[in-house]
C-alpha cells in the first residue's frame, strides 16, 4: 500500500510538463531548475550540497539591479545566511548561491537525465530532460566547482546558457559546431516552435482540418527538440573540464584576469 502510495505521488510530480520535487528530495550533483516571471523562462543549476547551488548567468549583468526576460539574474544577492552566497571570479557568471537565492520564492524542480525516446517526445516543454545519461554525482560537483574558478566562457542566450552550463557538469559533452543552437532544450523550443510552423504549413493543403494541422506542427514540434538533444546529436563530444578552456579557446584568460585582480581560489565553503 505504501509502496503504491509513494508510485502516485512520484507520477504526479513527474509530469509533462515539468519534474517538481521537494528539497529534501534533491541530492548533491542533482541538476536542478526553477521558473522566472510566471513561467515564461527557467533558470538552472548545480546543486553542490550544503544548501548551495552553482549556477551561470550573463557577466554584463552582476553588477545591475536591472532584469530581462531571459536568463538574466538580478545583483549578487543580499544573503544574511550564508556569508559567500553570490561569490564568484572577477569578470566571471559562474556563481554560487544559496538554495533560497537560486530559488527566489520559486518553486524547485529536477532535470531527468537517461529518459527514454518516448519520454522526451512526450513532455510537453523542451529544457526539462535529456536522452543522454549523467556522470556520477563526484564528477558533476567537480565540474562546478572547477568552473566556478575558472569560469565558463561568454554567456549566450542560444548557444552558452544556463542550461547548458548545467548539462555540461552532468555529462561532459560539449557541442563542436559553435554556429548552431547549443545543448539547451529551453533554446531548442524556441527554435523550434517557429521550425515546426514552418515546416508543416505546406501540409495545410492536404489537411482541411485545424486538427490535423495543430497535430502536425505539435509532431514537428517535438522531432525539432529530440534532433537537438544531446543524446542523440551527433556534434557532441566528451571534453575533460580540465581541458574545457582549450577547446573553446578561453586559454590563458581567466589566469590573466586573477594576476589582475589578485584573486583567490580558497573562498568557497561547502
Amino acid at each position: 500500500m505504501a509502496e503504491r502510495k509513494q508510485r502516485r505521488q512520484g507520477e504526479r510530480k513527474m509530469g509533462l510538463l515539468t519534474n517538481s520535487v521537494e528539497r529534501s528530495e534533491i541530492k548533491a550533483g542533482d541538476h536542478i531548475y526553477t521558473y522566472r516571471a510566471v513561467f515564461t523562462y527557467s533558470h538552472h543549476g548545480i546543486y553542490v550540497g550544503g544548501s548551495k547551488v552553482v549556477h551561470f548567468r550573463p557577466k554584463w549583468n552582476m553588477n545591475s539591479s536591472s532584469e530581462t526576460s531571459t536568463d538574466i539574474e538580478d545583483s549578487k544577492p543580499s544573503c544574511e545566511v550564508f556569508p559567500d552566497c553570490g561569490f564568484r571570479q572577477p569578470n566571471s557568471g559562474v556563481v554560487l548561491s544559496c538554495l533560497d537565492c537560486f530559488l527566489r520564492n520559486g518553486s524547485l524542480y529536477c532535470f531527468e537525465y537517461g529518459v527514454t525516446s518516448s519520454v522526451f517526445l512526450a513532455k510537453v516543454r523542451g529544457g526539462t530532460c535529456t536522452t543522454a545519461a549523467s556522470d556520477s554525482p563526484e564528477t558533476v560537483i567537480h565540474r562546478a566547482m572547477y568552473l566556478l574558478q575558472n569560469g565558463f566562457g561568454n554567456y549566450d542566450m542560444f548557444q552558452n546558457n544556463c542550461e547548458d552550463f548545467a548539462l555540461y557538469c552532468k555529462t561532459g559533452l560539449l557541442v563542436v559546431d559553435n554556429q548552431g543552437v547549443g545543448r539547451s532544450g529551453q533554446a531548442s523550443s524556441i527554435i523550434g516552435a517557429p521550425l515546426a510552423a514552418i515546416l508543416s504549413s505546406p501540409l495545410k493543403l492536404l489537411m482541411p482540418s485545424p486538427v490535423g494541422v495543430a497535430t502536425v506542427t505539435a509532431g514537428m514540434y517535438c522531432m525539432s527538440r529530440y534532433a537537438t538533444d544531446i543524446g542523440v546529436r551527433s556534434d557532441v563530444i566528451k571534453v575533460a573540464v580540465e581541458d574545457l578552456a582549450v577547446n573553446l579557446g578561453w586559454a590563458g584568460h581567466h589566469e590573466e584576469i586573477s594576476e589582475v585582480h589578485g584573486t583567490s581560489t580558497n573562498l568557497v565553503t561547502l
